[in-house]
């Protein structure tokens, strides 16, 4: 959803019975954090190329790459001949090395996912609501969370590296939007849903914008990766997205850096700019739809067919390009960025024609003095914000930077 409030709260839990391959001490040298990542992103790689890229010495590479492969972190490949020298092996992240809960707070309905160390979802639980409240979430996931540490052997169990949750913030200020009565949100006001869960879940926490979450899903486990800078946009019920500068997520000084819903547009026949959000989320197809007496669950209902929506479905991708290519613009001429990612909610042909009639856009556009970028479908789909949730914890016990992606913005 909108990203206007984008930061991260953990609460102080400390997993039970973790083992040295999960707990933070264990990986607090960042070479070790430094191989972790660089294996994640290329696949998989031998001793050799760890070294070759990042300058250590091959005794040093080997000590790495030994410890982590006996906190059974990595596991070895089968050795790579025909070369001149002794046979390569490679290394590549092993899946059940570590684990994390992702849940996704969604407009209708909430996922409770176990993900293992490669990003693969394990299993899924769903809550269906009319519209999300505390207490409801909170019930779901004192239960859920149990059901799916029963997934796991008790050894497993202890290479849990903690809970992620991906949600709109200030949920309180879009009751209409979100179809709740007046005052049914009021309750997220005063609720702490770090602390919320911090009373029975005995793992870290970590609270993070669903669209920032995606974005980091996106720079990890995507085509985000091929990438050091680009912006990030998801289009869920409403846009939201996210900035990537060196390879990291940058969340600006208030943490709010990638609020692109904010954004002033021209609309086709509008008399004035408008916000972006306005044009470039589902919310406004969803509206088209009920307006055309047509019925709008169809949205949620068949989420990989919107072929229903026929006409309906045709103007609503040229508003979306339209107002988001003069966005991505913009974008580009504050900041030289490589490419930008497009992903959203809805089926991947829709996406595909988004992605084309931005770039039929963009080209129409008066970019004089800008580089050109790329404009790339993003590769996760609905998923990504569930999946960026669940990737938190990973990313803060393992990742290379732990302290860009996890800054306060306030600090």
């Amino acid at each position: 959803m909108d990203s206007r409030a984008s930061d991260t709260q953990d609460a102080g839990n400390e997993p039970q019975a973790l083992s040295r391959g999960t707990n933070q001490s264990g990986v607090r040298l960042y070479n070790e954090r430094l191989a972790l990542s660089l294996i994640r992103r290329h696949g998989g790689l031998a001793k050799a190329e760890i070294a070759r890229m990042t300058g250590l010495s091959p005794q040093t590479t080997t000590v790495i790459m030994n410890r982590l492969e006996e906190d059974g972190l990595l596991v070895a490949g089968a050795p790579q001949r025909g070369r001149v020298g002794q046979p390569m092996v490679p290394y590549a992240l092993n899946p059940d090395g570590a684990f994390s809960f992702g849940m996704m707070v969604g407009r209708r309905g909430c996922d409770l996912v176990l993900c293992d160390f490669v990003a693969r979802l394990r299993k899924r639980l769903r809550l269906s609501y009319a519209y999300p409240t505390p207490q409801a979430l909170l019930d779901f996931a004192r239960t859920g969370l149990e059901t799916l540490a029963r997934e796991l052997k008790p050894a497993e169990r202890a290479r849990i590296s903690g809970l992620g949750v991906a949600m709109p913030f200030e949920l309180w200020s879009w009751e209409a939007e979100l179809g709740a009565p007046p005052g049914g949100l009021a309750d997220w006001r005063k609720t702490d849903f770090a602390a919320e869960l911090g009373l029975f879940c005995r793992w870290p926490i970590h609270v993070f914008n669903d669209a920032t979450a995606a974005c980091a899903a996106e720079l990890t486990f995507g085509r985000g990766v091929r990438y050091r800078d680009f912006v990030y946009v998801f289009i869920g019920t409403f846009i939201g997205g996210g900035v990537v500068l060196e390879g990291n997520i940058y969340p600006g000084r208030s943490g709010n850096a990638g609020a692109l819903g904010s954004m002033p547009v021209m609309l086709r026949g509008a008399a004035q700019s408008q916000q972006l959000i306005r044009a470039a989320s589902v919310h406004s197809l969803e509206r088209r739809v009920r307006d055309a007496g047509l019925d709008a669950a169809l949205i949620w209902d068949s989420p990989d067919d919107w072929s229903a929506f026929g006409p309906l479905l045709d103007a609503w991708i040229d508003e979306v390009a339209s107002a988001l290519a003069q966005a991505v613009a913009s974008a580009a001429a504050v900041i030289d960025f490589e490419a930008i990612v497009v992903d959203g909610i809805f089926p991947q042909s829709v996406r595909a024609r988004i992605v084309a009639r931005i770039r039929e856009e963009v080209a129409g556009l008066d970019l004089q003095g800008l580089t050109p970028f790329e404009i790339e479908e993003g590769s996760l789909g609905r998923d990504a914000r569930t999946i960026g949730g669940a990737a938190l914890p990973l990313l803060a016990t393992f990742a290379r930077d732990r302290e860009v992606l996890f800054k306060d913005p306030a600090a």
